[in-house]
């Protein structure tokens, strides 16, 4: 790969945003964002549908590329649509599909339609998904994709050394799992990922509080929270159920024994509402720790109750929200507006 510093970015407040969340982030105000989880359809309607609910409590919209190695609409495309209807996406870039030359194609092709924010992650193991035959690419893993990532937006060139005649304005990020073991390797992998170009990071699902707090004071202990923006993983636990699924079939998900006693112990009709809860306290817990810059919402098919969550937690209203109009938004609150008539 070509070579460049690996000095780590320290975060600085006189750069010009390169987008919306970049913006509230170097703001200062405490940052949300939340995943928009892809559909199984052709129809971009679906995407609109999901985008409007997230747009008005959300600083930035993740576009899922195939989580858990399942296939859904690509994130790429959910970006287009999202570009197009003004809204503010985080492109997730995979490494398990595609080689470096599809990837900074991608980038490039991303940039080009005004996405600004990437997230960098290696993926799951195509044993994770319903097609465990697949074959892995893996070509670059998280920390080589945010290198390329860097030197195509800095040193405007390809990995190759071919020039480009106009380089990617990319706000860069990365995924970290504090609750992965052995855990006093996390923050020294995080700061590997800021050195290879991350300024910002979204967790993985944050349970284990104690866990997440030794993390942080960590990331402390090295200085990262000075080197770029940390957002707490955090989402709603539907079901007793779904939380023993989470935790046994998602891959990097922990989910201590006291959450599932917790959930178990309402009644039935009551988890939602209990799972709800939960994650609106994580979320008042992570906002007081030094060096969270925000939350990163991740709540699979309940975009609903997103919305919910964030007002409840007092993270309204959002700073700095745009409305721009385009026909894809307009025909969608019509088509909001005929079902509710």
């Amino acid at each position: 790969m070509t070579e460049s510093p690996s000095t780590p970015i320290a975060v600085d407040n006189d750069v010009t945003p390169r987008s919306r969340l970049e913006r509230v982030l170097r703001s200062g105000r405490f940052a949300v964002t939340a995943e928009l989880n892809p559909p199984d359809s052709a129809d971009p309607q679906e995407v609109y549908d999901s985008a409007l609910v997230l747009s008005s409590i959300c600083d930035g919209i993740n576009a899922v590329d195939a989580s858990g190695a399942n296939c859904h609409m690509s994130s790429v495309a959910i970006c287009a649509l999202l570009t197009r209807a003004g809204y503010e996406p985080v492109y997730q870039v995979s490494c398990r599909d595609r080689n470096r030359i599809a990837i900074q194609g991608d980038l490039l092709g991303a940039a080009a339609m005004g996405v600004r924010n990437v997230l960098c992650i290696t993926g799951d193991d195509v044993t994770a998904g319903d097609q465990p035959q697949a074959k892995r690419v893996f070509d670059l893993d998280s920390i080589q994709l945010l290198h390329t990532a860097r030197i195509m937006r800095d040193y405007g060139v390809y990995l190759s050394g071919r020039k480009l005649t106009v380089p990617p304005p990319l706000f860069l990020g990365a995924a970290e799992n504090p609750f992965a073991p052995p855990f006093d390797w996390r923050a020294k992998r995080l700061a590997k990922k800021i050195a290879a170009g991350a300024e910002f990071i979204q967790t993985q699902y944050c349970f284990d509080m104690a866990r997440f707090r030794t993390f942080m004071q960590q990331v402390r202990d090295l200085g990262l929270h000075d080197k770029c923006y940390i957002l707490a993983g955090v989402g709603p636990l539907r079901s007793v159920g779904a939380a023993e699924f989470m935790r046994s079939k998602v891959p990097g998900v922990y989910i201590p024994d006291e959450v599932i006693a917790r959930l178990k112990a309402a009644p039935k009709n009551k988890q939602r509402a209990e799972g709800k809860r939960i994650c609106v306290e994580i979320i008042q817990q992570v906002r007081e720790m030094a060096g969270v810059a925000g939350v990163h919402i991740m709540a699979y098919r309940q975009e609903e109750l997103v919305a919910e969550i964030v007002e409840e937690a007092g993270l309204l209203p959002r700073p700095f929200r745009v409305e721009v109009p385009h026909p894809a938004r307009e025909r969608h609150l019509h088509r909001s507006a005929e079902r509710t008539r």
